[in-house]
């Protein structure tokens, strides 16, 4: 993991606005509190997440005098459910939405899940290791029965419902909608909003894991470290599985149609892309995390004959961040199976910018435009 010296000199590198130097602390912030948690670990006081769920959960919550907050648990599951307290003049329109936080730590107290015209549902599915990858995908799917069998207490348009999250929750969401897919008898999902989404675990070689491996707030190691803390494994083969050696040959010609640097537009790659050779593939690596490489980690991969089904989407993809790649993928892959996409890309935009939103002068300009652009295309459904 980058120091915080190192992450210093590659911002400066990138010429970085000092108005980002909330976002610096943030990040050195997490450094640290990654780095108490592994010395924690190792007295046996506590485990390394337990700091860092403590460091993101300090963040106070945000109440709204206009809106009525309710606090429920369902299978299991804490809920929140936002309305407008004024009196419904018709049907409206129905978020859900999945926090990120790679299935390990997160909250659903964030300002920016909440609309002033619509009832949301923010849910805090289980975390892991504590609840066992893929519960929290479980979690997920209980909380959208529950939201979608009643939809008339919180006076919600079944034509309507809209699912969303943010990094690993725009996951989860894309995975639900896949899911949903299935049963007929529920309504049909109006559209999908993914806010930098982690789409893949396939190939940690495209050109954004390649240019922003060391930027804020999510490292291209970080993301194999959350990879193995989400599924309850002791990190192994770090550099292997940076190296994409986890991948049988099989499986990378298979879905190199999908997941290819070759699909990404030419204009994402100018920024210190060099394209690379496939590493050998090592059997031993490929067991150590193969769960990743499983359509329900990576919904990417999933089939034609799924895509296609699929609601209208909004994409967010922000320029530095290791993850942009996967929502460009995921975007081409819609599109080329008729699914309208309404597509917005933060050129000044890092992992986990609207985590800053409704805090003032920690608030980036950038998440602000982010968020009305999300706003805008929400009200236009």
């Amino acid at each position: 993991m980058a120091s915080v010296s190192t992450t210093l000199a590659i911002l400066g590198m990138f010429f970085i606005s000092p108005v980002l130097i909330p976002a610096l602390q943030h990040y050195s912030f997490q450094i640290l509190s990654f780095q108490q948690g592994k010395i924690l670990e190792k007295l046996g006081i506590c485990n390394d997440l337990t700091i860092l769920r403590a460091a993101v959960n300090g963040i106070p919550p945000w109440r709204d005098s206009k809106l009525l907050i309710k606090d429920l648990t369902v299978d299991e599951v804490p809920l929140r459910i936002y309305q407008p307290k004024s009196p419904p003049t018709g049907k409206r329109r129905g978020i859900l939405y999945f926090h990120g936080g790679a299935g390990t730590f997160g909250s659903i107290s964030k300002k920016w899940t909440t609309f002033h015209s619509t009832s949301s549902l923010s849910v805090l599915y289980r975390l892991a290791p504590e609840h066992p990858y893929p519960g929290q995908y479980f979690d997920c799917l209980n909380a959208t029965l529950y939201f979608m069998k009643n939809l008339k207490e919180y006076h919600v348009d079944p034509g309507l419902i809209i699912i969303s999250g943010d990094s690993c929750g725009a996951n989860f969401a894309t995975v639900i909608c896949q899911i949903l897919l299935n049963d007929r008898d529920l309504p049909k999902v109006r559209a999908q909003v993914l806010l930098y989404p982690g789409l893949q675990g396939l190939d940690f070689h495209l050109p954004s894991y390649q240019q922003n491996a060391f930027v804020p707030m999510l490292s291209r190691k970080m993301i194999i470290y959350f990879c193995f803390r989400y599924l309850n494994k002791k990190p192994t083969f770090w550099k292997e599985i940076l190296q994409n050696s986890h991948v049988p040959d099989s499986m990378r010609h298979q879905y190199k149609k999908w997941v290819s640097a070759d699909l990404i537009p030419d204009e994402f790659k100018v920024r210190g892309y060099v394209p690379t050779k496939p590493a050998p593939y090592k059997p031993e690596v490929h067991e150590a995390i193969k769960e990743i490489l499983a359509i329900t980690f990576s919904p990417l991969l999933a089939e034609d004959s799924i895509i296609c089904q699929l609601p209208e989407s909004f994409i967010v993809t922000c320029e530095f961040d290791v993850l942009r790649d996967d929502g460009l993928l995921y975007k081409r892959r819609l599109e080329e199976n008729g699914v309208r996409v309404t597509w917005y890309h933060c050129e000044n935009g890092f992992h986990g910018i609207l985590a800053f939103f409704g805090y003032g002068i920690f608030s980036f300009i950038s998440g602000n435009k982010i968020m009305d652009s999300m706003v805008n295309y929400i009200n236009s459904l």
